[in-house]
């Protein structure tokens, strides 16, 4: 049984692997393997996003970790690296997030992370599902746990997340816009803003448990984009549902994208001393224009597979404090151990208050692009590529593509049964066509 991808379980609610039956197993098995730490009884964290079946999945995974004698600690709608850092704060054994982070509503996820607020090794993945795969794990009618709700939570996590802004800088005199996507941030990011005295203008922030990224938010940028020019803000941020990832457009209303934002924020913590072995990690997805940048100050770029995990992990390897992906997670590691949207935002608007300069300066100045094309195809079944004609076509167009100071990225998403095609090269017309030749070929073989 493989359960994970990329980050976490995911699937549409109501089907495979997303079953209230399957969720309360791994309740179960999460009940089980975190309560044996030397306390009387376990402590496991419970978020969630807004998506109307959270509701089922939180009764289910109660359910599970209750019954195996652990204490399961309620903390509502809340942004999933807020869960982190509150099962850290708490000293809590783990906590659990009932997301599907970018998705449309009708899916949803189970992320968990370990007493560190780091996200499980896939050695504790597999444990995980090998108890769910397994045999009914029997409790006892000794030994049955408690729920709580918590209510300072989202109070605690803003405190945290101020506390990532210099200590006396406020945002006095910044206009933001700020788009929740109808998600988790909805309550916290306005108020964090507003806190540090910037003039927000929030939008997207009224979650009906159907409308969470719908056309909205981190995937949707262009109606935030389009109001920070209305508005004459200074800049716009959009977090996606969970709120571990941030797309920004600068006051022109160009969107800025996670590439960008660690040109921008690697180029200054470097000046500033806190960029630590001149090393910003990013993954295979990251376009050669941020390698360039970067390269250009002397700055290296380490490469890991998708997904944040991978990049914390290429971060604690390599000694890196900044890190993430293009589509928005960041990750700052003097401050957080995986990707928080209101975090980027934060150590963005500090790169323009330490420069003085606005986002579509530092853009100019800071970030090199290359044409790039991507298009994402819907599959029915993830073949390995490699086995069917699509990968020699794959091999040939790379080669061609790496002819014109270019290079080819074909895998399949960890989150969504898509393949995914990424051309980027000097010549925008060629890669254009490469891509398109590539997404015809995908289509026929995998459509």
């Amino acid at each position: 049984m493989k359960l994970f991808g990329t980050d976490g379980i995911r699937g549409r609610a109501n089907e495979y692997p997303m079953v209230p039956e399957v969720v309360l197993k791994v309740g179960k098995a999460v009940g089980k393997i975190f309560s044996n730490r030397g306390k009387s009884r376990g402590m496991i964290v419970i978020g969630k996003d807004t998506r109307v079946s959270c509701y089922m999945f939180e009764a289910a995974l109660v359910a599970g970790i209750c019954s195996m004698g652990a204490d399961a600690y309620l903390l509502g709608p809340m942004p999933t690296p807020g869960i982190s850092f509150i099962t850290e704060n708490m000293r809590a054994d783990a906590g659990i997030v009932i997301s599907a982070s970018h998705n449309p509503y009708h899916d949803n996820g189970i992320k968990i992370f370990n007493e560190e607020g780091m996200k499980l090794t896939e050695e504790l993945e597999r444990r995980i599902e090998e108890l769910v795969a397994g045999e009914d794990i029997a409790g006892s009618a000794e030994k049955v746990g408690k729920a709580y709700r918590i209510e300072d939570a989202v109070g605690r996590y803003i405190v945290h997340l101020k506390q990532c802004f210099p200590k006396g800088e406020t945002l006095d005199g910044i206009r933001i816009v700020v788009d929740c996507a109808n998600g988790a941030t909805y309550k916290v990011a306005p108020l964090v803003f507003s806190e540090l005295g910037a003039d927000v203008i929030a939008i997207n922030c009224s979650p009906n448990g159907y409308n969470i990224n719908d056309n909205c938010g981190a995937v949707y940028p262009e109606g935030m984009a389009k109001k920070v020019v209305e508005s004459g803000a200074h800049l716009g941020v959009a977090f996606d549902g969970d709120g571990d990832r941030a797309i920004f457009a600068d006051e022109t209303g160009t969107v800025i994208d996670g590439d960008d934002v660690l040109a921008i924020c690697g180029v200054e913590m470097k000046r500033e001393g806190m960029l630590n072995n001149d090393v910003v990690v990013s993954t295979v997805a990251a376009g050669k224009g941020l390698e360039v940048s970067l390269s250009r100050e002397g700055i290296r770029l380490e490469r890991s597979p998708v997904g944040d995990r991978f990049v914390y992990e290429k971060m604690l390897e390599t000694g890196a404090f900044l890190g993430g992906e293009p589509s928005g997670h960041v990750i700052f590691r003097h401050f957080v151990k995986t990707g928080d949207g209101i975090v980027t935002a934060l150590r963005l608007l500090w790169v323009m208050k330490a420069t003085g300069k606005g986002l579509s300066q530092l853009r100019e100045e800071r970030v090199l692009k290359f044409p790039k094309a991507e298009i994402s195809i819907p599959v029915k079944k993830k073949v390995p590529f490699e086995s069917i004609p699509l990968g020699e076509l794959v091999n040939r167009v790379s080669r061609e593509v790496e002819g014109i100071g270019g290079r080819v990225l074909v895998r399949y998403s960890g989150t969504e049964n898509k393949l995914r095609i990424m051309v980027e090269g000097e010549d925008g017309d060629r890669v254009n066509y490469y891509a398109q030749i590539l997404a015809e070929e995908a289509r026929k073989e995998l459509g």
